[in-house]
């Protein structure tokens, strides 16, 4: 029998999505523009010269991101030993529940709700409920922002007064930074609870915790005890679909969060993206017949592309292709595996956010012929596991083999 393995390389994006412009993301290109800063020696931090990504290059993620975007990208001129093209996005969010909800074959069918570019961009009505509903001092920040730099500005003030910090990005989304030991980790998820039970409704898709520990401005550092409490699917994702039909799901990261832990079997955390690898490369060897291994890897977007860390990101990719042959060696006859991202976050764009681009689609499979299978949509990505996994079609995608 066959199983089914779904790596995304979160916001590893290659750019030429064509509703970008709508986004104000137009000429985005997360892996393109690495690419040739780094050919250009504009990321040297760490690392130094063209990016060395060999594995991935001969899957064909040069040629994928030149379908993608037409961008063309020196010393990516591979040979490819699998199936390799693009993905298009259909949902109206370049958000990770968008992305990975309809990598699962479930595209959103509504409008996500997002706090407004305004001071404060969380309004009183969210703000004074959660004070009330969660017997808090008040609240800080309340605007857009991203992780380290509401730290440096509010941590002391927060560790002072017990007050969480709110804040948001151009994601529908809720992020609530408190200190793991002054405020308490436990106190901070009971406080995204309550936050997630006013947001929600307005179709506000994540409220996010982001616990922190240092005792200054200076040593400040999130940890791994991220949760995410998002808005469950409209309807059965692949992982559902999976379980149904009597396989087993294996869930890496925060692949439980996005998915409201629904269609999930089993569930594997890790302090950094090698842990994930690792634990990854565990289910490959473990996971039986008819599973889908389900995995994200966070740190690409986390640490680099919303800081606009360049080096940081290239470094990044250098590592995780470093160890792609690990993967590759432990899969078995009869699976398929696909990498890929949910979005961009272009580290040489403006701003923090995430970029509205395409993503790159790189299969393999023992004794798979080497092919281009063209720009696909999200959802045919987890139809084509489906099939492969002897799954009934589902309602949206189609399978592309």
């Amino acid at each position: 029998m066959a199983r089914a393995i779904l790596m995304v390389l979160d916001s590893v994006g290659c750019g030429g999505a064509p509703d970008a412009g709508e986004f104000g993301d137009e000429g985005s290109n997360t892996f393109g523009h690495i690419a040739i800063a780094c050919a250009q020696g504009r990321a040297e931090e760490g690392r130094s010269g063209p990016l060395l990504v060999p594995n991935l290059a001969a899957m064909g993620l040069g040629s994928a991101t030149r379908l993608a975007s037409g961008i063309d990208l020196p010393g990516f001129d591979e040979t490819h030993g699998g199936l390799w093209g693009a993905a298009t996005e259909v949902s109206r969010g370049k958000d990770t529940p968008s992305g990975h909800w309809e990598l699962a074959g479930v595209p959103v069918p509504w409008d996500w709700h997002y706090f407004p570019q305004s001071d404060p961009a969380i309004p009183a009505e969210v703000t004074d409920l959660l004070i009330e509903r969660a017997d808090l001092p008040g609240t800080l920040c309340n605007a857009h922002s991203s992780g380290m730099p509401v730290l440096h500005e509010y941590g002391m003030e927060h560790i002072e007064s017990g007050k969480p910090i709110l804040y948001t990005s151009a994601d529908s989304v809720l992020q609530i930074a408190a200190h793991e030991t002054h405020f308490g980790l436990e106190r901070l998820m009971e406080v995204c609870e309550i936050a997630a039970g006013i947001v929600h409704p307005m179709l506000v898709g994540r409220v996010i915790a982001r616990p922190f520990v240092g005792e200054s401005q200076e040593d400040f550092s999130r940890t791994p005890n991220r949760r995410d409490l998002a808005i469950a699917p409209p309807e059965d994702t692949l992982l559902d679909r999976v379980v149904a039909a009597g396989g087993t799901t294996h869930a890496v990261g925060k692949i439980g969060d996005i998915f409201s832990h629904r269609g999930i079997s089993n569930l594997s955390k890790g302090k950094d993206d090698m842990a994930l690898l690792d634990a990854t490369l565990d289910l490959l060897d473990s996971a039986g017949d008819g599973d889908f291994i389900f995995a994200n890897y966070v740190e690409f977007d986390s640490l680099y592309g919303h800081q606009r860390d360049v080096s940081g990101y290239a470094r990044a990719l250098e590592a995780f292709d470093a160890r792609l042959p690990e993967v590759l060696a432990r899969l078995r006859p009869g699976d398929l595996l696909f990498l890929t991202a949910d979005h961009g976050n272009d580290p040489t764009w403006e701003g923090t956010d995430h970029t509205r681009e395409r993503v790159p689609l790189l299969g393999a499979a023992p004794g798979m012929a080497a092919r281009e299978i063209g720009i696909v949509g999200f959802a045919d990505v987890g139809e084509t596991l489906a099939a492969h996994l002897g799954l009934a079609p589902g309602k949206h995608g189609r399978s592309f083999l």
